[in-house]
């Protein structure tokens, strides 16, 4: 076999049809507002722990909307409230993530 010095990896998409997307349900039911959320990264680029632990809301949602487990991710989170402050939607960011640990919690 030739060598041309790069490797294939494997594929990373995602197989909606089969994503176990329950905990986002339960969650879009708790707050509303998390549909709303543009993924504008006004909420990452404020983020005291985000700078060193690559805490991201926007990471955060489209983890919940993929299936995959966050709760390493908010584990980071600080409560500070400043992705609420900057946030152009209104979200209350700091209580869709308590909403999201406590539905961890739960599960």
């Amino acid at each position: 076999m030739m060598e041309f010095g790069f490797r294939l990896s494997p594929s990373s998409t995602i197989d909606l049809d089969r994503a176990d997307l329950s905990l986002y349900r339960k969650i879009e039911r708790l707050e509303p507002d998390m549909k709303t959320c543009m993924a504008c990264g006004s909420c990452s680029a404020t983020c005291t722990a985000g700078q060193y632990s690559g805490m991201s809301m926007r990471k955060v949602i489209l983890g919940l909307q993929r299936g995959t487990d966050v709760s390493g991710m908010l584990s980071c989170c600080m409560l500070c409230g400043k992705c609420t402050m900057v946030c152009p939607r209104g979200i209350n960011t700091r209580h869709l993530i308590l909403s999201i640990c406590r539905t961890y919690e739960k599960k």
